[in-house]
């Protein structure tokens, strides 16, 4: 007979049916599956791997702020002007100053011809030492000559004329005392001698004019000097000169004994300059040698356009080494105290404001207005304007403004010099 099974209990849910049920006595209950036992280890792991994972992003938060900050940092110091900065070099105590000059002839004046004529024949060329009264030249003028000989013709017609009219006056003044002729007929005989010495007076004034103009056929040295030029030869037309004509001159002497030496002291330097001190003279064509002069006189006044005190020193030139025209460096004895500071050529900025250079402080530029004392070419002795520990910037830019933040590029021995920015900040 076939089996008959339960069929509900075949039926029931396989929820149910692999559930455990509790047993009633604990004690005696079977153990449960190991596949269906809780781990902590297991737990602890995924809070580990949690905890990871949560640091991992943290920190990977962290490091893209940093990278982003650092990045804004970089642009910033990047946006800053870099500017490469050097310290004026200190050139010790100044105990002179040196400034170009140009010689110049204590006396230096072009001869010209008073009266015109042809050059007949000159006795001076360039190079010949002459002394006062030498004659140098000889013009021809038969105009004048001609002139002079009618002036003197007339001279003795105007003496004869007033010799009649002297003897009819005194003629006619013993008459009248007889009443032999009327008193008109006598002061008109008068009033004819008188007309006649008039007449006289003026050919003899003519004949003196003339004569000076003979006498101006002879050209002579005005002074002891030097023949510096010639600007005629014989037969040439010479032209005194007149209306609108402009004459030229035939000579030219420079007295050379002595020597003027004109210098444009700079503005700083002009309360060290006092008449009668000694200056020294260089000249390129004298290696060593220096020429002692005097300074002479000063303008006593500073021209506005160059800021300088004209300054005359007088050199003695009796042994003629000194030529009119040289170019010469002139030493002024100055005060011990005064310190001479030097910077590059290229640290000047020329603007309307006058001659600056860039300074760099705390960060930020100052344009600074600098006198210069003297010119070395390559470099620049600043007189005023400067300290021996400011940062001046080398090849400034056109446009640097007053204020702008730089960052320097060297190391000049200021805040900021290995590279930071205004302020110092990294």
């Amino acid at each position: 007979m076939p089996v008959q099974t339960n069929t509900e209990l075949s039926t029931a849910p396989a929820d149910l049916r692999a559930t455990p049920h509790p047993h009633p006595d604990p004690a005696h209950a079977l153990p449960a599956p190991a596949g269906r036992r809780s781990s902590p280890g297991l737990w602890l792991i995924l809070i580990l791997l949690a905890v990871v994972l949560g640091v991992g992003i943290v920190l990977g938060i962290l490091s893209r702020t940093a990278t982003e900050h650092k990045l804004e940092q970089t642009t910033a110091t990047d946006a800053v002007l870099s500017v490469t900065t050097t310290h004026p070099t200190v050139t010790g105590t100044a105990s002179e100053i040196a400034l170009p000059g140009n010689t110049q002839a204590f006396n230096d004046t072009p001869i010209y011809a008073r009266t015109s004529g042809y050059l007949k024949q000159w006795f001076t060329d360039i190079g010949v030492h002459v002394h006062k009264g030498q004659l140098m030249a000889i013009i021809e003028t038969p105009e004048v000559d001609e002139q002079l000989q009618v002036a003197t013709a007339q001279v003795a017609s105007a003496q004869a004329d007033l010799n009649l009219a002297n003897t009819t006056s005194d003629r006619y003044q013993n008459l009248l005392k007889q009443d032999s002729v009327s008193r008109q007929e006598t002061d008109v005989a008068v009033s004819g001698a008188a007309a006649k010495l008039a007449a006289l007076q003026a050919a003899q004034a003519n004949l003196r004019r003339l004569q000076q103009l003979q006498s101006f056929e002879r050209i002579y040295a005005p002074f002891d000097g030097v023949v510096t030029a010639r600007n005629t030869d014989i037969g040439a037309l010479i032209d005194a000169g007149g209306g609108s004509s402009q004459p030229r001159d035939l000579f030219r002497i420079a007295a050379i004994d002595r020597l003027r030496v004109f210098v444009p002291v700079p503005e700083v330097y002009a309360p060290a300059i006092h008449d009668g001190a000694t200056a020294t003279l260089t000249v390129d064509e004298y290696p060593g040698q220096p020429f002692t002069g005097t300074v002479a006189r000063n303008s006593s006044a500073i021209d506005q356009n160059s800021r300088t005190l004209n300054v005359e020193v007088d050199v003695p030139n009796a042994q003629h080494k000194l030529l009119p025209g040289a170019y010469a460096f002139v030493h002024f004895k100055l005060p011990e105290a005064a310190q001479l500071l030097s910077v590059p050529a290229n640290a000047l900025l020329f603007r309307a404001q006058g001659t600056q250079v860039g300074i760099v402080r705390n960060g930020h530029v100052h344009l600074q207005n600098v006198t210069i004392g003297k010119d070395n070419g390559a470099t620049l002795q600043i007189a005023t304007g400067l300290t021996s520990t400011d940062n001046v910037i080398l090849n400034p830019a056109d446009s640097l403004a007053e204020g702008q933040t730089v960052r320097l590029a060297n190391n000049a021995g200021a805040p900021g010099g290995d590279g930071t920015t205004a302020g110092g900040k990294q």
